[in-house]
């Protein structure tokens, strides 16, 4: 199964409602009315899924849509508008090390995360060295540990010690060592958490120290199936740990796959980069995000089904055409 079918299948959930509206009928008031309360059910947001009707209305009157498979196609195109600003290919070129912070709630998936990044990094030739920076949680660091086999790379740790000079130690390793990559992975925590979460901004301030204008990168790995909570959790984090970045995960069961939408609309201005979403436990269920795919994936339109419906599109305007022109011909015969 490739990708894009992957993730398609992973927001069954989400797109479960929506496919309904789409399946025939006619295009009218309680047709929008049925759209809201799945837009808002799946974690769209409001204020997103108002902006959302408001447009589709306007493409129904002002071209001509008729059928609920056109409004389809309008409405991918809508949602892969809203998330196209949050759509940047990640990169880790420009610093040597390019350390990269990753945080996240417990239970996010940020230590699986790590592992494939490190995978996917280490594919394209990146040496990577990987700080296990959550010393309270045992399991964390041999979690990280296995990871760090299965890629070939090694992880700097130590049981119980300061989070920050772990950090400290392995950006400092990595700057004598001239790797590539040093990731450095930290304790989950909630947002309520004052404390750990002051602790996430001092170890921020130690990688600085450890290299001028690190930490390049500063990445929240978020669990897809929380919905609202995940844009409660982005807002937090970014608070106290200035975040550059997202990585949504686990959106193979959530049926809130839509709060892609909210969390990119909450910063209109300067929209959060998704750079990779997770559709599996595999190691390679992590893929780049693409704003297209995800849209087409969330409304259930695939290659197939958007050239059927561009097809019934140019039908219809070409109807309307001949109908327009029969009557000029009518009008000038009279």
């Amino acid at each position: 199964m490739g990708f894009f079918a992957k993730l398609k299948s992973g927001l069954s959930r989400t797109r479960v409602n929506l496919v309904g509206l789409f399946s025939g009928g006619v295009v009218d008031e309680d047709f929008f009315e049925g759209l809201e309360e799945s837009l808002i059910a799946a974690d769209i947001g409001y204020q997103p899924t108002m902006l959302i009707l408001q447009r589709l209305r306007d493409a129904v009157k002002l071209e001509g849509l008729k059928t609920p498979e056109q409004v389809r196609v309008a409405l991918r195109d809508e949602i892969e508008r809203m998330l196209k600003p949050a759509e940047k290919p990640f990169s880790a070129d420009g610093h040597k090390p390019f350390v990269m912070m990753m945080a996240g709630v417990n239970g996010a998936g940020k230590t699986t995360t790590i592992g494939k990044i490190a995978k996917w990094l280490a594919a394209q030739n990146k040496t990577v060295l990987l700080a296990a920076a959550d010393t309270f949680r045992a399991a964390a660091r041999e979690q990280l540990a296995v990871w760090g086999e299965r890629n070939r790379i090694e992880v700097i740790s130590q049981s119980g010690g300061d989070p920050a000079a772990v950090v400290f130690d392995a950006v400092s390793a990595g700057k004598a060592r001239g790797m590539d990559v040093v990731i450095a992975d930290t304790a989950g925590r909630l947002p309520t958490q004052t404390n750990l979460m002051e602790e996430l901004a001092r170890i921020r301030r130690s990688q600085a120290k450890a290299l001028a204008g690190a930490p390049h990168e500063v990445i929240l790995v978020v669990d897809g199936t929380n919905g609202q909570n995940a844009l409660a959790q982005v807002r937090a984090f970014d608070a106290f740990a200035e975040l550059t970045g997202l990585i949504v995960t686990k959106l193979d069961g959530t049926a809130k796959g839509g709060v892609l939408v909210a969390i990119t609309a909450d910063r209109k201005d300067k929209p959060l980069p998704i750079y990779f979403v997770g559709v599996g436990e595999q190691i390679d269920d992590l893929q780049p995000f693409s704003a297209r795919a995800f849209a087409s994936a969330l409304v259930g339109l695939d290659e197939d089904e958007e050239k059927l419906a561009a097809r019934a599109a140019r039908e219809q305007a070409n109807k309307r055409l001949a109908d327009f022109n029969l009557e000029d011909a009518i009008n000038e015969s009279a």
